[in-house]
């Protein structure tokens, strides 16, 4: 099994869940009903959290597809530019999702200028994905092709323009970099004094009062996947076949489901001042710590483990 057979089970995922996900966001506001809304925008957090693999894995199938001559090759760049722009969407709208939720746990019900950007975002999200999904399938079902999308030119789109404008230009790297480490800073920290509370110290502070530091770690983990993306597109050849890189995906994955865990259910919420927190809620906080070292660690170490 490689990453090609990987992104063929994952590829439905992003598509499905969005189309779902904006169904039930939009029933919720017809039948006026909090709890659909609450079920959608879980389904919008969950979508956003698979679409990074499925990313992941389709430039790896990507790096496959280039070898076979039957496939034009200006149809894998159109996809691949679709497939940037969508991640970029559903990152949008997946921060969107978990402040909703996390309006609700704060204030009964996420805010109006909440519920409107995720409305609006979802749709775009929605045609955006869906269009990505019809330029895959014409990779893979030829009998599907129209003429004018066979004679696609490999150079199409903005991908490759800026691949080029951040490798030429010496200041983007470094800027990125900068970025990459404020949004780590922020994101740590954040899960730093969370976990601390949850393993018994700092007892005097409720967690309802950390909870309010949360949308700073979620700005953070923004920040690094969009200045992540700046390396990716810079230089996908030290990413795609490495396996450094699958591990520090894995650990993302991992931490975004534990802070899932801190924004929706409510033994967390419930600890109070003085308060020991519950052997699941300490489980939970220990693997988000690890989760995060994990995402570190091979964040340094992906020049050393890439394939040669």
């Amino acid at each position: 099994m490689n990453f090609a057979h990987l992104h063929i089970v994952l590829n439905h995922v992003p598509s499905l869940g969005t189309v779902v996900g904006v169904a039930l966001f939009i029933a919720s506001l017809i039948k006026n009903s909090d709890d659909l809304k609450k079920i959608s925008l879980y389904v919008l957090v969950g979508t956003a959290l698979a679409t990074l693999p499925t990313y992941m894995s389709g430039n790896a199938a990507q790096q496959l597809l280039r070898k076979n001559p039957a496939i034009p090759q200006g149809l894998i760049e159109e996809h691949q530019n679709s497939a940037m722009i969508t991640l970029v969407f559903m990152t949008i709208t997946g921060t969107f999702a978990w402040f909703g939720l996390w309006q609700f746990r704060r204030f009964s019900r996420p805010g109006r200028w909440n519920t409107s950007a995720v409305l609006i975002l979802s749709i775009l999200t929605a045609s955006v994905i869906l269009r990505t999904a019809y330029l895959g399938g014409d990779i893979s079902h030829p009998e599907i092709r129209l003429d004018q999308e066979v004679s696609v030119t490999p150079d199409i789109g903005w991908r490759l323009p800026v691949e080029r404008f951040s490798n030429v230009h010496s200041w983007v790297w470094p800027t990125s970099e900068t970025l990459h480490f404020v949004g780590m800073s922020l994101l740590f920290g954040v899960t730093l004094l969370v976990n601390l509370r949850m393993l018994g110290m700092m007892k005097s502070i409720p967690f309802a009062a950390l909870h309010r530091l949360l949308p700073l770690g979620i700005l953070g983990f923004v920040i690094n996947v969009i200045s992540g993306m700046v390396f990716f597109i810079a230089s996908p050849g030290m990413y795609v076949t490495n396996p450094g890189f699958s591990a520090k995906i894995v650990f993302i994955l991992l931490a975004g489901i534990c802070v899932i865990y801190f924004t929706v259910f409510d033994e967390a919420w419930l600890i109070g001042p003085d308060k020991e927190a519950p052997l699941r809620t300490k489980i939970v906080a220990v693997c988000f710590m690890t989760s995060l070292l994990g995402v570190m660690y091979f964040g340094r170490m992906l020049p050393f483990l890439r394939s040669n």
